[in-house]
This record gives structure tokens, sequence and C-alpha cells, in this order.
């Protein structure tokens, strides 16, 4: 029976790249002059450091503008709340990856109510859907995609 895994992961090397490309384009923006303002990453959270919220707010889109860039899915960027230490302001931005329990079960409620013939179990962090036809399994995929669930997937292991 034709088979595929519904998986929400994003490239880390990509990510990287996106997070030198931000800095590199901070260094060179007139209005960060002088300012002190950077990003790191730490493991798999981007920490943004500058010297006023609205500062945060433009760094946040030069990193949401590098990630399209890149081709990581701004989506997946979820912020944290800002953290004030003396003049500076920090912020961490995490990266969602896996399906967590309550968008699985959203996933699955969104197959049956469309009263498709396929089996869908939740294995962890992915989705394994089943079914008899190819041609099923493509309409889950395009039920997916069409539906604004917050963040990205992707589709593997496609078995027929």
């Amino acid at each position: 029976m034709p088979s595929f895994d519904v998986v929400s992961e994003i490239d880390k090397v990509e990510v990287s790249n996106a997070v030198d490309n931000a800095n590199r384009e901070i260094s060179t923006r007139f209005d960060f002059r002088g300012v002190e303002a950077s990003f790191t990453m730490v493991e798999e959270t981007v920490e943004m450091l500058g010297e006023g919220e609205f500062q945060l707010k433009q760094m946040m889109d030069i990193l949401r503008n590098s990630c399209i860039k890149r081709g990581v899915d701004p989506t997946s960027l979820e912020m944290q709340t800002v953290d004030r230490t003396g003049k500076f302001h920090k912020q961490k931005v995490v990266f969602q990856e896996g399906i967590d329990q309550p968008t699985a079960k959203k996933i699955v409620k969104l197959i049956k109510d469309a009263k498709m013939k396929v089996q869908t179990a939740i294995q962890g962090e992915k989705l394994r859907v089943t079914g008899k036809k190819r041609d099923d399994l493509q309409q889950v995929m395009q039920l997916i995609k069409g539906a604004d669930l917050g963040q990205p997937f992707q589709y593997e292991n496609f078995r027929d």
C-alpha cells in the first residue's frame, strides 16, 4: 500500500547561512551604523542583541528576509519575549521543528473531515499517511498544503 510521512524540519546549515547574511547586512546598513547589534546562533536558536526594541523589530525583518533568500520557511520562526539587560535588549528566535501533538491531531482531524480513504497514524514527531491509491495520497498533500497550520511541512519516504 502506498504511504508517505509528513514531517516538519529545517535545514540547520541554511539557517546558519541566513544568520551570517543577516549579520553582514547589519554591518553595512546605515541605520545600524555605530549601534551595538548582532545575531548569534546558539544550538537551534538565534539570539538577537540590540539597543532598543525598535531595532529588534528591524533585525527580525532582516532575519526573515535572509531566511527567505536561503530557502528556510519564515513560518517556522517563533519569537520569544524581549529581555532587557542594562542598555541592551535581547530576543531569542526559535525555529520550530517536528510536529507537536495538538498540530498532529489537527491534521488528522482535517483529513478525516475531508472523508478521504486514507489512514493516518501519529508516530512521535511524524505523521504516516497510508492509502490504497497514489491519487488519494496526493490529495492529502494538497489538503495539508492548503491548510494554514502555522508551520511548514515536508513530505518524505513516499512508498508505492
